[in-house]
């Protein structure tokens, strides 16, 4: 009964019941405690960020008003030549996605504005999005001027590999057809506030840079639909302020450069592509090497069927082509399905475009034996279209006088 009654007094007073816990856990430490033997301490050089993220590759979209996402590329099938495609993106009224870019989590990228300034930017640090979400700001991740527009991009494998920054080159070119060399090295040192990458001339704007190893053949194409190739070691090195070489005569005033291509595998085509949806492959070999600042030659026959050239690109039968247009529909098609076919041809319908529809982007990606195409079992069943329309595989030869 009387422990009963003292265990009773203990449930019903609070107090008693700490107490009995402080005694209790003194006695404790009086008998068995000792001085800790380990060390609690927190180590950033043991852990990094991207330890914790997934080096998987994904598909970068930046969109015409500076918005910005990636997604894993799994997320994009692969459809046949001529179909209707499927959403890419849903963009803000009057945007559309303007550039498309594969990459990994663990690269580096560099963001080049119209102005010529470069920012940098690990893949990882990118707001993840869905296929269809329109991304975030790029203003809000990359301190850039708002008015400012990201124009030219590149991925870097590493920047702290002094063999890798003193073997490899940043070529730049502008839309007036100005191109500059500069050494990897001098944009090794990130800084928030950005660096100037070229200095560009009024009325001009930076189009396009790519990595090369410094023995690279460049090839320029002017949206006339005529293109120039030329060795870039014929462009000297230059620092970052400097404001290039002419890299191709412009055909006329509202003449202008829409892409610049760096080749090294011997077998590589050139894959060009008009507005409304055309395109084709040739051999490199068609293009006569010249020197840097001429007029060029013809790669595809301009017609008011084709429209303006948009796109240029270096592609082989191992790739696939992500094609982009500006109301967001997407389409991923085999390189394999385009044949080689003349430089001075019509070419064949790559996309079918509804109405006044243009092509905004095109992009290539590795190509995956194992991917099903799923064309037949989702666009075309839905809109009764799976395929090319008559004309589709139509090449129109041209007569060649522009060399």
């Amino acid at each position: 009964m009387k422990l009963i009654d003292h265990l009773n007094s203990i449930l019903a007073d609070e107090g008693l019941r700490m107490q009995i816990i402080k005694d209790e856990l003194t006695e404790i430490k009086e008998k068995y405690g000792d001085e800790r033997k380990t060390e609690m301490v927190h180590s950033s050089a043991e852990m990094q960020t991207e330890d914790f993220i997934e080096d998987e590759d994904v598909v970068i979209t930046i969109s015409r008003e500076g918005y910005i996402k990636r997604t894993p590329l799994t997320e994009y099938r692969r459809q046949g030549r001529g179909g209707k495609g499927s959403i890419g993106s849903n963009s803000r009224d009057e945007d559309f996605i303007e550039h498309l870019l594969i990459a990994s989590n663990h690269n580096y990228m560099l963001f080049f504005t119209e102005s010529g300034q470069c920012f940098w930017l690990r893949v990882f640090e990118i707001p993840e999005g869905s296929r269809t979400s329109k991304g975030r700001a790029i203003q809000n991740i990359i301190n850039i001027p708002k008015e400012e527009k990201i124009k030219a991009y590149i991925k870097v494998v590493n920047l702290k590999d002094k063999d890798y920054l003193e073997n490899n080159f940043i070529i730049m070119c502008t839309k007036k057809g100005v191109i500059k060399k500069t050494s990897l090295e001098a944009y090794s040192r990130p800084r928030a506030n950005g660096i100037n990458a070229i200095n560009v001339n009024d009325g001009d704007s930076l189009l396009e840079a790519t990595l090369t190893t410094g023995n690279s053949e460049v090839v320029m194409a002017l949206q006339s639909g005529r293109a120039i190739r030329f060795n870039e070691s014929t462009v000297r090195p230059m620092g970052r302020t400097a404001t290039g070489v002419r890299g191709i005569t412009l055909d006329s005033d509202n003449d202008e450069v829409v892409g610049m291509i760096s080749i090294d595998n011997p077998e590589t085509t050139v894959l060009v592509v008009s507005e409304k949806g055309y395109g084709k492959r040739t051999d490199i070999d068609d293009y006569r090497v010249t020197n840097r600042g001429g007029k060029g030659v013809k790669t595809l026959n301009i017609t008011e069927k084709t429209g303006k050239l948009v796109a240029i690109k270096g592609v082989t039968d191992n790739e696939d082509l992500m094609i982009i247009n500006k109301s967001g529909v997407i389409i991923r098609i085999a390189v394999s399905e385009l044949r080689v076919m003349g430089r001075a041809t019509q070419g064949v319908r790559l996309i079918t475009l509804k109405g006044n529809d243009e092509i905004a982007s095109v992009a290539k990606i590795e190509h995956d034996e194992d991917e099903e195409n799923e064309s037949e079992l989702t666009e075309g069943s839905e809109n009764g279209d799976t395929g090319s329309t008559p004309d589709a595989d139509a090449e129109t030869p041209a007569d060649d006088k522009t060399e």
